[in-house]
């Protein structure tokens, strides 16, 4: 619990400042001038503005070149030499890892340390990290001027803001970070493997790799992605109770911060706190619901050791594991410093939860704030509703083409993950992939589906996930959980920015009071409820109950 306070502090201090700073990065109308380099080099006109149509095509092109690029450079990498290249990465797992990290999703279904060489690491999944967080960070930033705008169609400039996203505020947060982790402990080098002597006498194999470049990045980027097969606990990435610390710190930081951008950029930082109030009860009941199931013993052996300790890493106890958890879940960063797999039935339903809220307590960078401003709509319009007048939002009237659009973007989540993991369970092949049947192995697909549709990224580990069928069809549930989400978002955005502003009168909903906060909490709940409660009801609660 002190660990959690501390945490829960250092965001709430440090997310003011960060956010008023990438306020001003996506409202300057100046170019540094590295970013005018960077701009002649892509052929980009970045004073250009663009309407949701073209702004949503950039974001795909780009996206689908860097898939492209992402596939080539994962199999080149197989041909070098060791520590550079690894064999072992084939076309299909290939097309699913470069799916997954342009997505932001970070799923791995391989050994990092046995599959993947420096160049894949730093050149591919590094460049990758920095990119798909800043895609996800640009939407957000097109979704907050229009509606923060009236009767002007223009949202930006997706090359813009994609250059700004990096080199103001993904680069100079993952250098901090990273010193941070370096004198914590944290290794970074560009070393093979090597054969050191133990203290017993003994000789064993030593890896490295530049963990503490990649580990910043992975964290605050959302991608989550392991260095190691054992992710963040393995003790090259996360040492010490202090970088655990430090690690959830950074997956909490951005997401955070971009709900203080949201009130800045829109002239109403209520709106702001009204946002971060609702994304704080969901992450604190979240965090209280995976304290409580993680801590609560059951039986001799449990009630001795004093919690569940089955697949905890002894360095930060079942506490620091479970709060390592709750915030990688509920941030869309996919990291894990302990087996998800052992958890108690229950914990693994509260992760679970936490992916199909949408990613919304706080979410990922970006992508966390349009998931919640769609929360915020739908509250809107349920509120709008109650009360017998057309519902507003920032004078934003909302018409029916906007919850067609919000109804699409709700949707497209649970379709892939409910489809996919139907699928799955209906076909012998796929059944035989589960390292145990019953309720727990269907909690294994269900939590494999819902992790890549949410791009979120952790496992149960208890499923062989590296065969055509999977690495197949997680990659699709990869595309639709992030694109059609994004284009839903920016076709949001175009239509309020090309809209006349409403008038406000007594009988306008206010939307940053404490009544319409726990309207989008209860929305949000609502909603996640009639959407997987079967599912959950037949996975990890009756595997629980059991």
């Amino acid at each position: 619990m002190l660990q959690a306070i501390v945490v829960v502090l250092l965001v709430v201090a440090l997310h003011v400042p960060l956010g008023n700073y990438m306020a001003r990065v996506y409202s300057d109308t100046g170019h540094w001038r590295v970013e005018r380099v960077i701009y002649r080099l892509i052929g980009a006109q970045p004073d250009d503005q663009q309407r949701w149509t073209r702004y949503g095509y950039s974001v795909l092109s780009f996206s689908a070149v860097s898939v492209l690029f992402l596939y080539g450079l994962l199999l080149v990498q197989t041909l070098l030499p060791e520590p550079w290249g690894h064999k072992g990465m084939t076309p299909a797992l290939a097309f699913n890892t470069a799916i997954s990290f342009v997505t932001n999703t970070s799923w791995q279904s391989y050994a990092g340390e046995a599959t993947l060489g420096h160049a894949g690491l730093a050149a591919g999944l590094g460049v990758q990290a920095f990119a798909s967080c800043a895609v996800g960070m640009c939407v957000a930033a097109a979704l907050i001027r229009g509606l923060a705008q009236y009767q002007n169609e223009q949202l930006g400039n997706f090359w813009t803001d994609l250059v700004r996203s990096v080199v103001r505020i993904l680069l100079p947060l993952s250098i901090v970070v990273t010193v941070v982790l370096l004198a914590l402990g944290v290794v970074n080098n560009f070393h093979g493997a090597q054969e050191v002597s133990t203290l017993a006498g003994g000789s064993q194999t030593v890896l490295g790799g530049p963990v503490a470049t990649w580990e910043s990045i992975k964290l605050m980027s959302g991608d989550g992605g392991g260095a190691f097969n054992a992710n963040s606990a393995h003790p090259f990435e996360n040492p010490t109770p202090l970088t655990n610390a430090v690690e959830i710190v950074a997956m909490l930081l951005i997401p955070v911060a971009f709900l203080r951008t949201f009130g800045v950029m829109i002239g109403d930082r209520k709106q702001g706190w009204a946002l971060f109030t609702a994304a704080a009860v969901l992450f604190v009941v979240g965090t209280v619901a995976m304290i409580v199931v993680t801590t609560v013993t059951h039986g001799t052996v449990v009630h001795a050791v004093g919690g569940p300790v089955e697949g905890t890493e002894s360095r930060f106890g079942v506490s620091g594991s479970a709060l390592f958890g709750q915030v990688a879940t509920s941030s869309a960063d996919g990291a894990a410093n302990s087996s998800y797999d052992s958890f108690v039935s229950f914990g693994g339903a509260v992760l679970m939860l936490n992916m199909m809220l949408g990613e919304v307590a706080p979410g990922g960078a970006g992508s966390g704030l349009y998931g919640l401003v769609m929360m915020v709509l739908l509250a809107v319009f349920i509120g709008g509703l109650m009360v017998g007048r057309t519902p507003e939002y920032l004078k934003q009237p909302l018409r029916a083409r906007h919850m067609k659009l919000v109804s699409l973007y709700i949707l497209a989540l649970p379709a892939a993950v409910l489809i996919g993991t139907a699928v799955a369970m209906a076909l012998p092949g796929e059944r035989a992939s589960m390292l145990n049947a019953g309720s727990h192995g269907l909690s294994e697909v269900l939590y494999s589906f819902t992790s890549s549709a949410a791009n979120n990224g952790s496992a149960f580990a208890g499923i062989s996930a590296n065969t055509t069928w999977y690495n197949t069809g997680l990659a699709l549930a990869m595309v639709v959980g992030r694109f059609l989400p994004i284009i839903a978002v920016l076709a949001i955005a175009g239509t309020f920015a090309a809209q006349k502003p409403g008038v406000i009168t007594a009988g306008t909903l206010r939307t940053h009071s404490a009544t319409f906060i726990m309207l989008i909490i209860g929305a949000t709940l609502l909603v996640v409820g009639l959407e997987y409660l079967p599912a959950l009801a037949l996975g990890p609660v009756a595997d629980g109950l059991g």
